[in-house]
């Protein structure tokens, strides 16, 4: 009996405190609802903020790539008119020299006209004298080659005559004579040099070969022509291959 009374007893002490526990629960359940829909509407709110964003951020991409491509087609027209500029300037310096040339030909011309008309010469008169200014100046130059010429052949001569008659037993040669091999036989020991009459070699006239600073052989000229000399090397003098391109130097040169 007392047990039964025992457990009735906890029976309601149990319901007592599970309707306590439901009342406190149930008078909360407003709040918990009310939370849970002011999180539900910052949660919308933020949404809509995000999407806001998202619309921003992709027109301001939209607007920068916009801007970057009118930047780079201002960057290329101002490129261009930097170029149209550079040109114009170029052109205008070209124009202003050719004006400056005209005008001092038509200066030169001024004179010219003046010095004419103080001298009172017919136009036919001045035509005659430039024919025979003209005419001298071909004149001079055909006798200043032909005196060189002579000259070559005189200091040749003289070169000969040195070493046959004179004290000198060798043809002096001009001692800034230089030239070099540009063709070589080594099966009859001749070479063909770069250097003729008008450069100043002379028939009989030795030259030395080198290479490197190093000499290679003694030759002596026994053709000359205008361009060029042919020369043969000398017996005893041959230290080492001839090869074209070998420098020739005078072994005798004029004091």
């Amino acid at each position: 009996m007392l047990l039964r009374i025992s457990l009735i007893l906890a029976i309601l002490a149990g319901l007592g405190a599970g309707g306590v526990a439901y009342y406190e629960f149930s008078s909360q359940i407003p709040q918990i609802q009310q939370q849970r829909d002011s999180e539900k509407d910052a949660k919308n709110v933020a949404l809509t903020q995000l999407a806001n964003t998202n619309k921003v951020l992709v027109k301001t991409r939209a607007d920068l790539a916009q801007t970057q491509k009118e930047l780079a087609d201002t960057q290329t027209e101002r490129d261009k008119a930097v170029a149209r500029a550079e040109a114009q300037s170029k052109r205008a310096d070209d124009l202003q020299d050719k004006l400056a040339k005209a005008n001092t030909d038509l200066q030169d011309t001024k004179d010219k006209l003046t010095e004419y008309q103080v001298s009172g010469l017919t136009p036919e008169q001045v035509v005659r004298l430039k024919q025979d200014l003209i005419d001298s100046q071909k004149e001079i130059v055909g006798l200043t080659g032909e005196r060189d010429l002579w000259q070559r052949k005189w200091v040749a001569t003289d070169a000969r005559l040195q070493k046959y008659e004179g004290t000198d037993t060798y043809v002096k040669l001009k001692p800034e004579l230089k030239g070099s091999v540009v063709v070589v036989d080594p099966k009859w020991d001749f070479v063909v040099l770069n250097i003729g009459e008008a450069d100043g070699a002379v028939q009989e006239g030795e030259m030395l070969v080198s290479r490197d600073g190093k000499l290679v052989a003694k030759v002596v000229i026994t053709n000359v022509q205008k361009g060029r000399s042919i020369a043969n090397i000398v017996p005893g003098w041959k230290l080492g291959e001839v090869l074209e391109g070998d420098i020739v130097t005078p072994a005798h040169p004029a004091s």
